[in-house]
This record gives C-alpha cells, sequence and structure tokens, in this order.
C-alpha cells in the first residue's frame, strides 16, 4: 500500500514550496514515519493531497530523488531508499559507527601484506628506518549490502594485525586494545564516481556517486599510527559536522 503524505504546507512561508514538500519527506523518512521500501503515490495524487500543482510536487520529488532518499523504479513507482549510516566527523571507524547505531557489520579482508613500505607510504608515516606496514584493503558491509572499500596502511611497532583479526574486529578496536591512544587525525572527504572493479563489489552501476575520504591518524606520542583511502556507496552513507563561527 502506498503511502500518504501529512505535512503542513505553509503558502505564507518565504520558504518554497516545493522545498517544503522536500523538508516535508525528509523529516519523515529520518524519524521513521516513512520507512526504508515504503512506495510513494503517484506526483499526480500527492500533488492533490498537498493541494499542490503537478510541477511543484516534481520538482520536489527530483530534489529527494537527486539527494539519495528517493528512487524511481520502472513497474514499482517512487519509493523509500535503504536509511543512510550517518557519521558525525570523529575519530572513530565505520566499525564502531555502525556497531553503535544498532547495525551489525561484516568485513571481507579482499587483499592483506606485511612488509616494507612504498616511499609515500613510509613518508605519510613518517617511518623510521627499520619499521614495515600491514597494508590490506577490506569490504565492509551491513547485513547483505556492502557499503564501504577501505585500503589502510598501519605501522607495524604498534601492534600485530591478523587477517582473522580484522574480519571480526574493527581496526581502530584493535589497535585501541593493543594500548595506542589516538589522539587526532587529518582527513579529506571528496567525491568519485566507480570505476568497473569498485562498482563490481560495491554491486552499484559503473559510474555511480561514491564519497571518498583519506585519513591519517596520530596517537598520544606523535606517531603517525594509519593511513587509509575509502570509499563508500553515496546512496548509503553521509558525513555530518558542526560548524561554528570564529
Amino acid at each position: 500500500m502506498a503511502a500518504s503524505l501529512n505535512i503542513a504546507i505553509d503558502r505564507s512561508s518565504p520558504v518554497p514550496l516545493y522545498h517544503q514538500v522536500v523538508q516535508g519527506i525528509e523529516a519523515m523518512i529520518r524519524s521513521g514515519a516513512l520507512e526504508p521500501g515504503s512506495k510513494l503515490e503517484n506526483e499526480i495524487e500527492l500533488a492533490a493531497q498537498l493541494n499542490l500543482s503537478r510541477p511543484t510536487m516534481r520538482k520536489a520529488m527530483d530534489e529527494l530523488v537527486r539527494a539519495g532518499l528517493l528512487v524511481r523504479k520502472r513497474g514499482v513507482g517512487t519509493q523509500v531508499v535503504a536509511s543512510q549510516v550517518r557519521r558525525h566527523l570523529e575519530l572513530s571507524s565505520l566499525f564502531d559507527d555502525l556497531s553503535r547505531s544498532g547495525k551489525t557489520p561484516s568485513t571481507k579482508v579482499l587483499a592483506f601484506r606485511h612488509g616494507p613500505a612504498e616511499d609515500e607510504v613510509a613518508e605519510t608515516l613518517q617511518l623510521p628506518a627499520g619499521v614495515g606496514v600491514y597494508h590490506f584493503t577490506r569490504l565492509r558491509s551491513v547485513g547483505e549490502k556492502p557499503l564501504a572499500i577501505m585500503e589502510n596502511w598501519v605501522r607495524d611497532d604498534v601492534a600485530e594485525l591478523t587477517e582473522e583479526g580484522l574480519r571480526q574486529s574493527g581496526m581502530y578496536q584493535i589497535l585501541r586494545e593493543a594500548g595506542v591512544n589516538f589522539r587526532l587525525a587529518n582527513q579529506r572527504i571528496g567525491a568519485t564516481v566507480a570505476d568497473e572493479y569498485q562498482a563490481g563489489l560495491l554491486e552499484v552501476a559503473p559510474g555511480s556517486a561514491l564519497v571518498t575520504m583519506e585519513r591519517t591518524a596520530v596517537d598520544d606520542t606523535g606517531r603517525n599510527v594509519e593511513t587509509g583511502r575509502h570509499v563508500y556507496r553515496a546512496d548509503s552513507y553521509s558525513f555530518e559536522m558542526t560548524l561554528v563561527q570564529r
């Protein structure tokens, strides 16, 4: 059964009517009033429910589709997509964030190597002579849905890492249990489109939008402990941040 919308439209507001619809539907999705997979009425019926014109409703629906909150499926109609993992910008791992939100993460180790670091990595981690790295790539999923491809390099003088350990636990959890006290990280967030390799692993179409993250984490002694490059499905993942005036 298609869901109806319970949205108050204020025609005296300076906020455009279509954007009021966008805000209303987004609030219903965030609150759980519209659950993932919920089917919406067609645009003509929704416009009639809210006493709006069809072009206004279409503009609102187009924006929600572009934002990754709704999806149009041939023969099915418009549906709410699976809820995003919303990650605050703080020094935590994806495994930690998923676990805190009540989800059950799973990890497949795609590659694992222990040995000397490449010059670029050695420079980034500022490795002393004789210190190598663990270099590994993981596919992180929630349920049966792949979410992220994560490539990391960890200096080998802070902890012993194994493939089995990385399958069972988050990398930061392993390092903290080994006595590493993280203090800060330098992080860069960006965007890209999926190549064929990434698309196959993440089960999206080639060219789909991906969120990227590069991070180098520092412990309380000033050592660069790990550096990583991650890509996330943009339809399932977002970062949140709070901005302050200076």
